[in-house]
């Protein structure tokens, strides 16, 4: 399967799952998830795909520092609702990712694994997302700014030639080249950036967990 050889250079999220080790599906409960997988699910990679995938990313790093974070066991939490703008893509790759989903997901067996009540629209908050640890109550929150990312001068232009079925095929190339520059350079370039990925850690003590 041939895709931009940059997703592969995006570093992978890896998780312990207690439900998969419990049914035997992975060894140890073991999961790996990579960019592409994220691109896979919505069937595209655009900026909207990366920033989700890099937000929760950053958030599992920074909330488990030391040990695996446990898929199943983080609340995600947005501020806009789940349909406003572009929030119900990030969260279906948040819950992916985290294994957070609202009143229509896994019932959980016997009382256990249960992954209802962990993701969240139309809270009050300063960013546009929030992942906390259901088992110390730990937070952060990230605001994106991707608009600090611009596309290419040239992207606009291509775009509506694309769509309007105008565009030839050199036009058509340098179109899909120029929109995944700027996924690229989100991810590989600015995926530290403290002005693009705004990350504040939230006290445990008035985090509703």
């Amino acid at each position: 399967m041939n895709y931009p050889d940059f997703f592969d250079a995006v570093p992978r999220i890896s998780l312990y799952d207690p439900l998969a080790e419990f049914l035997g599906a992975t060894e140890e409960g073991s999961l790996q998830y990579s960019y592409f997988d994220a691109v896979r699910l919505a069937g595209h990679s655009c900026p909207t795909v990366a920033a989700a995938y890099w937000s929760t990313y950053r958030a599992l790093t920074l909330l488990y520092p030391d040990t695996l974070p446990v898929r199943g066991d983080i609340r995600v939490a947005f501020r806009q609702g789940n349909t406003s703008g572009v929030t119900g893509v990030i969260a279906n790759v948040a819950s992916m990712l985290t294994g957070a989903m609202s009143d229509n997901g896994f019932k959980g067996l016997g009382g256990r694994f249960d992954r209802r009540e962990r993701l969240f629209f139309s809270q009050d908050m300063q960013g546009d997302i929030r992942y906390t640890r259901l088992d110390t109550g730990q937070a952060v929150e990230i605001a994106l700014n991707l608009h600090l990312v611009p596309a290419a001068p040239r992207l606009s232009e291509l775009m509506t030639a694309c769509q309007s079925g105008n565009a030839n095929q050199t036009e058509t190339t340098e179109f899909r080249q120029l929109w995944q520059e700027r996924v690229r350079r989100i991810l590989l370039e600015h995926g530290d950036d403290p002005a693009v990925f705004v990350v504040t850690h939230m006290p445990a003590s008035i985090v509703p967990v």
